[in-house]
């Protein structure tokens, strides 16, 4: 199972996700992609970002994490 969430923050198209991995824990993953970018990369991707028990709560970590990441480097 994939849960996915989309979100514009700063500039950048917040795609976290958790992916269910085979010993129930979910990994906390990203796309972000950068709005309008004419030079590269404009699309960067992080997977497990860390695990967690529960889907939700890995999806919220990784939408955290991409905001702090977005505020911290632009």
């Amino acid at each position: 199972m994939q849960n996915s969430t989309t979100q514009q923050y700063g500039g950048y198209t917040v795609r976290p996700s958790a992916h269910c991995l085979p010993d129930g824990l979910f990994s906390a993953n990203l796309l972000l992609e950068r709005d309008g970018a004419r030079r590269a990369p404009n699309q960067y991707e992080f997977f497990s970002l860390d695990y967690f028990v529960d889907e939700a709560d890995a999806v919220d970590y990784a939408r955290s994490w991409a905001c702090h990441w977005i505020d911290t480097r632009g």
